[in-house]
């Protein structure tokens, strides 16, 4: 789990927690997600400034195991990175980890599928994305 080109440092909020004192199952996703966003603008797909409605992928399909509970106070960081590439799709895989010992607390798989918004349909990755991310990722063609 520390082939990741990528983490995201990210703070576990007392809000985060579910009345057993652990992180929410439900948060692990806001945790990606901030970590993908971070990551995707990282990689030059967009930034800070663009509309969300510009960004061009939507989620399909998300995935987590759950390994470890997660506390109030443990310093944790969120490695993202895309696995593959498809006609319309990315596969990112990413994982919640302590930061300090690199015990990984979280992993998942998400799929996204390029998409445009103005026409409400799926397009295909464009060709700038996918040499972007393959350079980053250094991903086989």
């Amino acid at each position: 789990m520390t082939d990741y080109n990528f983490f995201h440092p990210t703070e576990v909020r007392y809000g985060d927690l579910d009345p057993q004192g652990h992180v929410n199952n439900a948060k692990y996703l806001t945790y990606f997600e901030q970590a993908r966003v971070y990551h995707f603008m990282k990689m030059g797909l967009f930034s800070k400034d663009q509309s969300f409605m510009e960004i061009g992928v939507i989620v399909a399909d998300i995935h987590i195991t759950y390994h470890a509970p997660t506390h109030y106070g443990d310093k944790i960081k969120v490695g993202s990175k895309v696995a593959k590439i498809g006609n319309k799709s990315l596969t990112v895989e990413q994982c919640v980890m302590d930061a300090e010992t690199g015990k990984v607390m979280a992993s998942g798989e998400v799929i996204l599928v390029t998409f445009d918004y103005k026409s409400m349909k799926p397009i295909p990755v464009p060709e700038d994305w996918k040499t972007k991310i393959t350079e980053f990722e250094g991903l086989q063609g």
